[in-house]
C-alpha cells in the first residue's frame, strides 16, 4: 500500500512537471515551481539518461527569469514563420484540432470533480498541457486513497495519451528551435515507458501518418487563430497577468515527499 502511495505521488510530480512546461504562464511562482520539480525528480530519476536530461534542463533554465523558456515555447508552438508542433490528441488522430479525442476527454473529465478553468485556460481538453495537468491531479487523488480515479487515469493514458505522445515527442524533439524542450522529451520518453509498464499498456503500433489538412495561406487565418493572436497581443500589452491559473487544480511540491 505504502509503495503504491509513493509511486502515485511520484507519478503526480512527473505529470505536474510536464504540465508546467505546456501550460505557459507569466507568473514567476509557477516557473520557480517548475525548477523545484525538476530538482526533486533529478535526485531519484527513472534512469541515468533522464537524470542527465533533468540536470541539463536545470542548467539551461535561468534561475530567476522565465523569459528564455517562454520565448522557446513561442518559437515552437506559435511562430508563423516556422513549423508549429501541434498539441492536441485530435490533431494526431484525425488531422483536426477539435475532434473525437476532445469529446472523449470531455467525457473523462465529467467523471471527476475537476473542471477546465474556462476563464483562464483557452486550450482544448485534449491538449497536451491539459491532459498532463489533469493526470497530475488525479494521480495525487489516488495517492490520497481515492481509488475511484484509478480506472479514469488508466483509460486517459491508454486511449488518449498513449496513442499520440510518441509522435508528439518526436516532432518536438526534432524541432529546430527545441533546446530545453529537447531535453524534456528525453524525460518524457522515460516516463511514458514507465507508465506503460506500470499501467500494463502496450506501445501502440505505428500507424500511417494522418494527412494533414491543406495549409492555409498566411493571409487565410482561422477565426480561432485570430482570437488567440488578439488575446496574446492584449496580454503582452498589459504585461504579466493578474491571474495565471492552471487548467485544473494542481499540486504544490512544497509538502510532497517521494
Amino acid at each position: 500500500m505504502q509503495d503504491n502511495q509513493t509511486i502515485n505521488k511520484a507519478r503526480a510530480l512527473y505529470y505536474n512537471l510536464f504540465a508546467n512546461f505546456f501550460v505557459p504562464t507569466s507568473k514567476i511562482e509557477n516557473y520557480l515551481e517548475l525548477r523545484k520539480l525538476a530538482t526533486i525528480l533529478k535526485e531519484n530519476p527513472l534512469d541515468e539518461t533522464s537524470g542527465n536530461a533533468l540536470q541539463n534542463i536545470l542548467d539551461k533554465l535561468d534561475t530567476s527569469s522565465n523569459v528564455k523558456l517562454l520565448q522557446e515555447y513561442d518559437d515552437i508552438f506559435h511562430n508563423p514563420l516556422s513549423k508549429k508542433v501541434r498539441t492536441t490528441a485530435s490533431y494526431y488522430d484525425e488531422g483536426v484540432e477539435s475532434g473525437k479525442k476532445r469529446v472523449e476527454m470531455i467525457q473523462f473529465v465529467a467523471k471527476t470533480k475537476l473542471r477546465r478553468d474556462e476563464n483562464n485556460y483557452f486550450e482544448y481538453e485534449d491538449s497536451i498541457g491539459f491532459i498532463f495537468s489533469l493526470m497530475s491531479s488525479l494521480c495525487d487523488e489516488i495517492s490520497k486513497g481515492n481509488k475511484e480515479y484509478e480506472n479514469t487515469v488508466h483509460c486517459i493514458f491508454a486511449q488518449i495519451l498513449n496513442e499520440f505522445v510518441d509522435e508528439f515527442a518526436k516532432e518536438l524533439f526534432e524541432h529546430d528551435k527545441s533546446d530545453i524542450y529537447k531535453e524534456l522529451m528525453i524525460v518524457l520518453h522515460a516516463f511514458v515507458e514507465f507508465e506503460r509498464f506500470y499501467l500494463e499498456v502496450s506501445k501502440p503500433p505505428k500507424k500511417e501518418k494522418i494527412k494533414k489538412k491543406e495549409e492555409c495561406k498566411i493571409e487565410e487565418i482561422s477565426e480561432e487563430e485570430k482570437e488567440r493572436r488578439a488575446r496574446n497581443k492584449a496580454l503582452k500589452a498589459l504585461g504579466p497577468k493578474q491571474s495565471d491559473n492552471f487548467p485544473v487544480e494542481h499540486i504544490s511540491v512544497g509538502e510532497t515527499d517521494i
